[in-house]
């Protein structure tokens, strides 16, 4: 880790950013740095001027660095990481693979990703199990609230506990290791939605405890799009079953030119992976290079320290806290230390038109989400190291307009 502050500006001129456009939102998808662009790109090259080469001879000792890297990343071993194109195919692939016993229920909080609670309820009505959810605190001081809004929402009914590591519409970072020691006490298992945690939390996934921790590596830590992840905890190794049946469905049977060697279902193989991990990535012919680009960017912030990057977001975030709180809007995030890391949120007033506003903010070149709710609207800023304080205080400026056009001059 670099002994002196990194020279941001620099940073970001590192970043492939439209300079015409204010670049608040990170959070749905992170751009990308210069040298993990010419990565990807550079190994897509390879791929298109042979294929076979590459499938069959090149990709194999390159799948299993990035898999040593990325696991080492995130607090795990290889052996647990499977690769995914998103945390939504992760999801997908725990959903629909696990088996629960019924009746029973899956429970999870009010502030879960929508698309995810709708793949939870296919697999309730697939299984003969209910989908039930639990009123988050959303504004806690303290990460026991959290858990003891959980605790009370568990019955002897319920099979699993879904939530996310950082909500989505808030940025609330809640107690993920917590939550899944009080799921284990239970007998409950555990899945986590990690989408904006790797790099924007110093995360250590065999920490948390989770029975299955799903994230995403395009958002906070700059990887390409299509680079995802699930690890699979301690216990679960053989619980799920495949998306997708294909040639890693029988160990044994497709080798490449020679006998598959392996010592078991742990070891590496000659495909980049291990038998019990191929069993639930390999989905045929496909383009994952963004999975050997992940190195690249890991590298790229460890360039600059990762500490260094999450003391940036902090003061980031408290400049976005009082500059869009003095335009009279209410926070939405709690900025307990902990609770809060690299996305903040602010309730809308309630006449404004969340289709008008977003047309304002685009108008002014401003990319930054309105978070719809049943109950409220938002604005979520995303501040990441490249982040600057001007663009911050163009949607400072350029709110209050927003808002009036939005609301129809109320």
């Amino acid at each position: 880790m670099p002994d002196e502050q990194p020279d941001w500006a620099a940073a970001r001129e590192r970043m492939l950013l439209d300079p015409t456009v204010t670049m608040l939102n990170t959070g749905s998808f992170g751009p990308l740095p210069r040298p993990v662009f010419d990565r990807v790109t550079a190994i897509r090259l390879k791929l298109a001027a042979g294929p076979t080469d590459f499938y069959v001879r090149q990709a194999p000792p390159l799948l299993w660095e990035a898999r040593e890297r990325t696991a080492a990343f995130l607090g795990t071993t290889p052996q647990r990481l499977v690769f995914t194109t998103n945390v939504s195919a992760a999801i997908n692939l725990v959903a629909s693979g696990l088996r629960l016993n019924a009746p029973g229920e899956i429970l999870m909080s009010d502030h879960e990703y929508g698309c995810m609670v709708w793949c939870w309820e296919r697999a309730g009505q697939r299984q003969g199990l209910g989908v039930r959810q639990f009123a988050l605190p959303t504004m806690a001081t303290d990460p026991g609230e959290i858990v003891e809004a959980a605790r009370k929402a568990i019955t002897p009914w319920t099979r699993v506990l879904f939530f996310s590591h950082v909500l989505s519409p808030t940025g609330l970072v809640l107690p993920a290791k917590e939550l899944c020691a009080l799921a284990r006490s239970h007998g409950i298992v555990s899945v986590v939605d990690g989408a904006h945690a790797p790099a924007m939390l110093p995360l250590s996934v065999s920490d948390v405890g989770a029975d299955f921790y799903t994230g995403n590596l395009h958002k906070w830590l700059l990887a390409p799009s299509g680079a995802g992840f699930l690890v699979i905890g301690p216990g679960n190794e053989d619980r799920l079953q495949p998306l997708h049946v294909s040639w890693g469905y029988h160990a044994d049977r497709y080798p490449i030119g020679e006998v598959a060697r392996s010592t078991g279902p742990d070891a590496r193989d000659v495909y980049g992976s291990t038998p019990r991990v191929r069993f639930l990535e390999f989905e045929g012919t496909r383009d994952f290079c963004p999975w050997l680009a992940v190195p690249a960017a890991i590298d790229f912030q460890a360039e600059l320290g990762f500490d260094a990057v999450r003391s940036r977001m902090a003061e980031l975030a408290a400049y976005t806290r009082k500059a869009i709180g003095d335009t009279g809007l209410s926070l939405a995030t709690p900025g307990t230390p902990g609770m809060s890391g690299a996305m903040t949120a602010f309730n809308l007033p309630a006449v404004v038109s969340a289709p008008k506003l977003r047309k304002a903010l685009w108008d002014r070149r401003i990319e930054v989400p309105v978070i719809e709710r049943r109950d409220r609207l938002m604005v979520r800023v995303s501040h990441h190291f490249y982040t600057t304080e001007a663009e911050i205080d163009v949607l400072a400026k350029e709110l209050p307009a927003c808002l009036r056009e939005a609301s129809g001059g109320v």
